[in-house]
């Protein structure tokens, strides 16, 4: 991977609302592949004192947009179908780890984990990108 078009992604991320609402750090991106990590926090909880499902999920969209755009044209999310296979603890540091598994012309496909610190998986999810094949919005403000 290009190393201004790496740096771009961090400088991106580290930018981004939402991913700054929710604390969460891009920590490596190669074309592909993408692994983003946050913090679960008190106002992360739901109703039943256990971690939202929508924070779980938050983090692996990340690792998700940043995986399918790595290649440097914009890719947008046509499906996840995510499974739930643990609830992370309050402080839990989580990692998502998104993975190119396959991609055409105008589709990619990826498998997306969480695990916590201590490498237990929290959530599995499988997602499809359509490949729109034009630039990256961003890259012409990094230029």
């Amino acid at each position: 991977m290009d190393e201004k078009l790496r740096q771009a992604f961090f400088d991106s991320v580290e930018k981004e609302p939402f991913a700054r609402k929710f604390g969460m750090h891009l920590v490596r991106i190669e074309e592909g592949y993408s692994e983003v990590r946050m913090t679960v926090t008190p106002d992360m909880g739901n109703m039943l004192g256990v971690t939202h499902g929508g924070a779980v999920f938050a983090l692996m969209d990340e690792a998700f947009q940043t995986a399918s755009n790595s290649h440097g044209t914009l890719a947008m999310a046509l499906n996840m179908s995510v499974t739930y296979v643990a609830s992370p603890a309050q402080g839990a540091t989580l990692t998502a780890q998104a993975r190119e598994f396959s991609r055409t012309h105008r589709t990619a496909n990826y498998d997306i984990k969480v695990r916590d610190e201590d490498g237990r998986l929290m959530a599995s999810c499988q997602a499809l990108v359509y490949r729109k094949g034009t630039p990256l919005p961003f890259l012409a403000a990094a230029n």
